[in-house]
């Protein structure tokens, strides 16, 4: 493994944390993603579910978005079945801009262009290797500040 991928992620003097959730339909592909997380140097908060029975999404991602808006973790990480419905909830929590990405370009333009806070995934619709690909691009990639990205993500967070 390369340096860049062992050495631990560091924010405000700490190791970054990421808040993790996700429904049944997410269950396994959320524990790769933790085990992925992890040998990259990143904590892991897991926020369930903790088994693949039939669960309400609505809890995991409004559990992952309390989690990022309250400072427990710096980014949050949302899996169902499509990851449309765990990005609806993130959603509802105030301060979030949660975004369902299908690839790796959607995942880095979600957080280039919309400094998306919670990148959602859906565990049906990808395989393994895509939603990994996905997130790497999404923890590797900037917020662009400037001129229309910022005034849009100024706009979104005044809603």
């Amino acid at each position: 493994m390369c340096e860049r991928h062992t050495k631990q992620k560091i924010y405000n003097g700490e190791v970054m944390k990421i808040a993790l959730g996700a429904d049944h339909g997410g269950y396994e592909m959320k524990n790769v993603v933790a085990s992925y997380l992890k040998e990259r140097g990143y904590t892991v908060l897991d926020y369930g579910t903790f088994s693949d029975e039939s669960v309400d999404y609505p809890a995991y991602g409004v559990a992952v978005g309390e989690a990022v808006v309250n400072g427990d973790a710096e980014l949050g990480v949302a899996l169902c079945g499509s990851g449309i419905g765990i990005a609806i909830a993130a959603n509802k929590v105030s301060g979030v801009r949660a975004a369902t990405a299908h690839n790796v370009t959607s995942a880095r333009l979600a957080r280039v262009h919309n400094n998306a806070n919670v990148l959602c995934l859906g565990a049906r619709l990808l395989s393994d290797a895509t939603i990994l690909e996905a997130l790497q691009s999404w923890l590797e990639a900037s917020f662009e500040p400037t001129g229309r990205h910022q005034r849009r993500v100024q706009q979104l967070d005044a809603l």
